[in-house]
């Protein structure tokens, strides 16, 4: 058993504590508290650093990786869109792409993320993930505007799904990719799926991203019909239902069972209620809306509406780096107002409480995994919560290794 202190203990689910300390057996944290701990056990002295749980990415595409630097940005989302399809359309070598997965995987972990949810087409990034010490819910992404039968989709993602071995703290789900590239049908069989108990957790979704998909979804208009008819995806039987993208997807039970709604830029205030009245939690990823050309989410909006916020960085096709201390540092540059301890909550507890991964990861608190980040913080800065959210590089970061879990 080793107990160490810090000069800040964050558990996140209380209080900071001032000159705390964190008991560890093995792979588990066993007590926690300030001034004078127990008698017993070794002790280390961990001096001026933050002690933290390891954060948490809630949306993210590992596959993408080597996509880094390859896709300029730009004010227009569906160009945006259509620039990534001609990219992964080129066929770069297997090889590579799993050479990117691992390397966003390696960077991650230098960054200080814990776990992850990772979105995936392919699920190539299972291997890698199963070999690092990085916990994930992995989203097995289904695409499909107009697929001959919609049940069958989702059986043989199902199928493909329970086929898999997996181990250690990585898990499989589904995701439907958003409603401007999805099927009504394939939506309300994920939901029947799931009212079944056959999935393991929440379905993620790409929702109010573009001002384009809301008004698809509300007229048919706009670029995103030119794009699915120059895919081959276009379905002439469909219409347009009407509403914003959150009210589509409600009338299609999507958020029955839990759900990830991620991006969420152009959500309106109801639709925000209904996402808190559903307890959605939205995923927001505002340096990635940048550069999409998506837009800039209204943070601020998000948190006053009651509805459970995390963080995620998008991929590297969108984003510069994977770090969710800089992701954090565009969300608290876009809501000054909302207090750092709440942006701080989004980025760990809030996050694995959406990907299911609450009992284990998220908090500091005992029989949590012992995922233990140690920030330093430089002489003279006394809010350290305020500091933590204003953009930590990975230099700053250091896992504290205990016995049975270790990060490198």
């Amino acid at each position: 058993m080793t107990r160490f202190r810090a000069a800040w203990v964050l558990p996140i689910e209380s209080p900071t504590v001032r000159d705390g300390w964190v008991e560890v057996e093995h792979d588990r944290i066993v007590a926690l508290g300030e001034s004078r701990p127990p008698e017993g056990g070794g002790e280390v002295d961990l001096g001026r650093v933050a002690l933290l749980p390891g954060l948490v990415n809630a949306h993210t595409h590992l596959e993408l990786s080597h996509l880094r630097g390859e896709i300029p940005a730009t004010r227009d989302f569906v160009h945006w869109i259509r620039t990534v399809i001609d990219a992964r359309g080129r066929l770069p070598d297997a090889r590579a792409i799993l050479r990117g997965v691992e390397g966003g995987i390696d960077e991650s972990v230098r960054c200080g993320t814990a776990l992850v949810g990772d979105i995936s087409n392919t699920l190539v990034t299972l291997g890698p993930l199963t070999r690092r010490p990085m916990a994930a819910l992995v989203f097995y992404e289904l695409l499909g505007f107009n697929p001959p039968n919609g049940r069958q989709v989702v059986e043989q993602a199902l199928t493909r799904i329970r086929s898999l071995e997996v181990a250690g703290d990585v898990r499989v789900g589904l995701a439907a990719h958003a409603p401007y590239s999805v099927s009504p049908d394939v939506f309300q069989e994920i939901a029947a799926a799931q009212h079944r108990g056959e999935l393991p957790g929440p379905c993620s979704i790409h929702l109010a991203e573009s001002d384009a998909e809301v008004e698809f979804v509300a007229t048919g208009g706009g670029p995103w019909r030119p794009l699915l008819e120059d895919v081959g995806a276009w379905n002439p039987h469909w219409h347009a239902p009407g509403g914003t993208p959150v009210e589509y997807l409600d009338r299609l039970r999507s958020f029955e069972s839990g759900a990830l709604a991620v991006h969420a830029v152009h959500a309106s205030a109801s639709d925000l209620q209904t996402l808190a009245a559903r307890r959605v939690t939205l995923v927001t990823c505002p340096r990635s809306n940048r550069l999409t050309g998506a837009g800039t989410p209204p943070i601020a909006a998000f948190y006053a509406s009651g509805v459970p916020v995390a963080i995620g960085t998008d991929s590297l096709a969108t984003v510069p780096d994977l770090s969710v201390f800089a992701e954090l540092a565009a969300v608290r540059a876009l809501a000054p107002e909302v207090p750092a301890s709440m942006l701080l909550d989004s980025a760990t507890r809030l996050g694995a409480k959406a990907l299911g991964f609450e009992a284990e990861y998220g908090t500091l608190a005992p029989g949590r995994r012992a995922a233990l980040l140690a920030v330093d913080i430089p002489p003279g800065v006394d809010d350290v919560e305020e500091y933590l959210v204003s953009g930590v590089p990975p230099e700053a970061l250091s896992w504290v290794c205990t016995e049975g879990f270790k990060y490198s």
